[in-house]
C-alpha cells in the first residue's frame, strides 16, 4: 500500500509542482499540504484524474494551534472508491485570511464549509451562502477555538413577559458546592465507606 501512495504523491505532486507543499504517508493514508490559494486547482486534479479519480469528498473540518501564527489548519478527506484510496489535504490559514471553497468541484462542501466558518470562524471565499450552521442566530463567538471560554459568553432563556427568547451575559446560578456521589443535592446522613479515617469534624455524624 505505501508503494502506492508514494507512487501516487510522487505522480501528484510532478503535475501539481508548488501548489503541493509537501506530502507525508501514515497510517495508511496519504496526506497532502497544499497552499492555501491553490486549494480548488488541487481539488479539480484529485477529482479528474484518472490516476486519481477522488470523486467522493468524505469530510471538511478544521483543527485550531492557537500558538501558530496561522493558527488554523483546514482538513479535506477525500475517497477514490475507483482506486479504493484515500487521501487527506491540509491547507493552513488564520482568523482573516480567507480559503477559496472547493463548492464548484464538490458540491457537498457546503455544509461542511459552513461547519468550520460556525465551529472556527475560519472564513471560505467564492460559497454560495456563508453562514451559520449550529449554532442559534446571534451566537458570540467560535465555540470550537480553544481560546473559547467553556461557559460561553452569553446565555439563553425564553422570557415571560416579553415573550420571546432572550440572551444574556453568562452567571453561575449558584455557588461551588461540594458535592457527595450518591446524593449530589441532599448530602447523606450517614459515614461514607473510607471516612471514618478522617478526623471528625464538628456537627459531623459519628461512625457507628
Amino acid at each position: 500500500m505505501d508503494e502506492t501512495l508514494k507512487d501516487l504523491a510522487a505522480h501528484i505532486s510532478g503535475v501539481l509542482g508548488s501548489a503541493v507543499r509537501a506530502s507525508n504517508i501514515a497510517f495508511g493514508e496519504l496526506t497532502l499540504e497544499v497552499e492555501r490559494g491553490e486549494i480548488v486547482k488541487v481539488a479539480t486534479f484529485l477529482r479528474d484524474d484518472p490516476s486519481c479519480l477522488f470523486a467522493c469528498m468524505i469530510d471538511i473540518c478544521g483543527v485550531d494551534y492557537p500558538a501558530r501564527e496561522n493558527r488554523f489548519d483546514v482538513v479535506y478527506h477525500l475517497l477514490s472508491m475507483k482506486q479504493n484510496l484515500r487521501i487527506r489535504l491540509k491547507v493552513e490559514t488564520d482568523e482573516t485570511t480567507t480559503v477559496p471553497s472547493i463548492c464548484s468541484v464538490y458540491a457537498g462542501a457546503n455544509w461542511f464549509e459552513r461547519e468550520a466558518y460556525d465551529m472556527y470562524g475560519i472564513l471560505f471565499t467564492g460559497h454560495p451562502e456563508l453562514r451559520r450552521l449550529l449554532t442559534d442566530y446571534g451566537f458570540d463567538g467560535h465555540p470550537l477555538r480553544k481560546d473559547f471560554p467553556l461557559t460561553g459568553f452569553v446565555e439563553v432563556r425564553y422570557d415571560d413577559e416579553a415573550k420571546r427568547v432572550v440572551y444574556e451575559p453568562v452567571r453561575l446560578a449558584q455557588e461551588f458546592r461540594n458535592f457527595d456521589f450518591l446524593s449530589p443535592w441532599e448530602g447523606v446522613e450517614y459515614v461514607l465507606p473510607g471516612d471514618e479515617k478522617a478526623a471528625p469534624q464538628p456537627g459531623a455524624p459519628k461512625a457507628g
